[in-house]
């Protein structure tokens, strides 16, 4: 299940470099890192999608637009593009032997990804930022992420929440004859 919203949240505006009013995050990892950087009393500047990069798109072919999520300045100044990723999409898939429609998604994801980090790593070196890509493992190293934090969150936020709860059913499924091979 995908978890979007509007970060409307902040607690130091001033640090944000961008249209306060549409901030988007697509996922809760990157939410968390949007409170973490605007709390952060070492990070001076962020903006989220505020930076766009042209890349060859690897699967459909011509130029693309890379919106990586975050671009930040330290109180030291250094600058650097952030990019946050499950970890399983950091790696080329393993093939599993036949070309499942999953796999093949993968395999597509796998290379856009690469195309477009590739393509922003040469950016940054000529413009003298730092590109990342922080995964689950970094996030919690930097304790933006952990499994507590997120169901607290979640949980406040579904009793805050004016939808309907839906009940849980148990449906027993019918049987069905066996399929012949």
């Amino acid at each position: 299940m995908s978890y979007k919203g509007k970060f409307t949240t902040f607690k130091n505006p001033d640090k944000y470099i961008g249209d306060k009013e549409n901030v988007i995050y697509r996922s809760l990892w990157e939410r968390n890192v949007m409170r973490w950087l605007d709390e952060n009393p070492n990070i001076i500047e962020w903006g989220s999608e505020e930076l766009t990069v042209m890349y060859e798109h690897p699967v459909r072919g011509g130029v693309a637009k890379y919106y990586p999520d975050f671009i930040i300045k330290d109180k030291t100044n250094q600058v650097r593009v952030i990019e946050v990723k499950p970890e399983i999409q950091t790696h080329r898939p393993v093939n599993p032997g036949r070309q499942t429609s999953k796999y093949l998604r993968e395999v597509m994801t796998y290379a856009v990804n690469q195309e477009k980090w590739s393509t922003a790593k040469r950016y940054c070196r000529r413009n003298g930022i730092k590109f990342e890509v922080w995964t689950e493992k970094k996030l919690k190293e930097l304790g933006i992420l952990s499994w507590e934090t997120d169901r607290s969150v979640l949980m406040a936020e579904s009793k805050d929440s004016k939808k309907p709860k839906m009940k849980s059913i148990n449906i027993k499924k019918p049987n069905r004859p066996k399929r012949r091979s």
